[in-house]
């Protein structure tokens, strides 16, 4: 791993560590060694965390990454395509004021107080997303949006929103014992959180840049990639992440042609994926990789408990790739039926047929 570092200090830069369904942070050595080191321009199309996208940009890639999930897309623009921009003390003084505009910011205290959290925390947040719109540089937008959505993904038992038992755990004592973020503010959780965000800002003297659209519609508009990750949502393993996250979802895009449904409170009609879904996730996957090959090398990230299954996806890229499949087990459970101890982490090593 070190040797790939060898030209630059990019390394010096610490990913802050992620709590998501699916990341790759864990798997970013063993990754590592199968992109190609010639490679200029690389291409993340399901960034999620962005744990990839910042690697590839750690090894001086010109990096682009894409989500379709407008929180995942800032997550990409505060810290892929940004290379300087960070928030100060003036910054976090205005995030921290008083709700700018009560009638139009009370969104997170309607939904989701005493669900997720506190009437007083929600008001909170409400207050907060409404002084971003105050910030007078978008990248310290996106970083006070990434920072926040963390915030609430630390301060909810097992990261996600799927579950209608927050604050029923944030009142067990043991849960607290092994997590005490359960009952810390959430102000006081970002304050801890950022610099570990703002030291995470760098320049790796590329034109790095972060999108926000289903690959399907990015992939023919992108010209010149060398390098494709492909990490696709999992099918029969966690692959709706829409459910999972909604809430993080709705403090950024704010909502306001939405309803509200089930006990979580998720926003429907949930924005289209097209790959998280059994009956949709063949097609679509058989067109990424043929709008994909203009692109010498593709890494395809994907588990051996999945739907389609490891030899359909090996059926399906071997008309235009030549295949090499790696595995990586699971010795203890992460979450999720593909990560589970036992099954394997597959990356299939996708390059062009001599």
């Amino acid at each position: 791993m070190r040797d790939l570092f060898s030209e630059n200090d990019y390394l010096s830069y610490v990913f802050p560590e992620p709590q998501y369904l699916g990341s790759k942070h864990i798997h970013r050595g063993w990754i590592a060694q199968f992109i190609p080191s010639k490679a200029h321009v690389a291409l993340d199309a399901f960034g999620g965390s962005q744990s990839i996208a910042y690697l590839f940009k750690q090894l001086g890639k010109q990096t682009i990454t894409n989500d379709f999930l407008s929180f995942n897309n800032h997550i990409g623009k505060a810290l892929i395509e940004n290379c300087s921009v960070k928030l100060d003390k003036n910054d976090v003084e205005i995030l921290f004021s008083q709700n700018s505009n009560p009638k139009e910011f009370n969104l997170m205290e309607k939904l989701y107080s005493d669900l997720f959290f506190t009437q007083e925390e929600a008001a909170f947040i409400d207050s907060f997303r409404s002084n971003i719109c105050m910030l007078d540089n978008p990248y310290k937008q996106s970083l006070a949006f990434t920072v926040m959505c963390r915030s609430m993904t630390r301060k909810v038992t097992m990261g996600h929103f799927a579950h209608t038992q927050a604050l029923k755990y944030a009142a067990d004592p043991t849960r607290i014992k092994r997590n005490r973020s359960l009952i810390r503010p959430l102000k006081t959780l970002f304050l801890e959180l950022l610099p570990e965000y703002n030291n995470a800002v760098f320049d790796n003297n590329q034109a790095n840049k972060s999108y926000n659209k289903n690959i399907l519609d990015l992939l023919p508009k992108i010209e010149n990639v060398d390098v494709a990750y492909f990490d696709p949502p999992y099918c029969n393993s966690h692959a709706d992440y829409q459910s999972f996250y909604h809430l993080l979802e709705t403090f950024v895009e704010y909502w306001k042609d939405k309803q509200f449904v089930n006990g979580t409170k998720r926003y429907e009609p949930k924005r289209y994926s097209g790959f998280d879904k059994n009956s949709e996730a063949i097609d679509n996957l058989r067109k990424m990789f043929e709008l994909s090959q203009s692109i010498p090398t593709w890494l395809v990230s994907y588990n051996d408990r999945s739907y389609p299954d490891i030899d359909t996806m090996v059926t399906m890229i071997e008309p235009y790739r030549h295949v090499v499949i790696e595995r990586k087990s699971y010795l203890a459970g992460r979450g999720g039926k593909g990560s589970v101890a036992g099954s394997n982490e597959v990356l299939l090593i996708c390059t062009p047929r001599k």
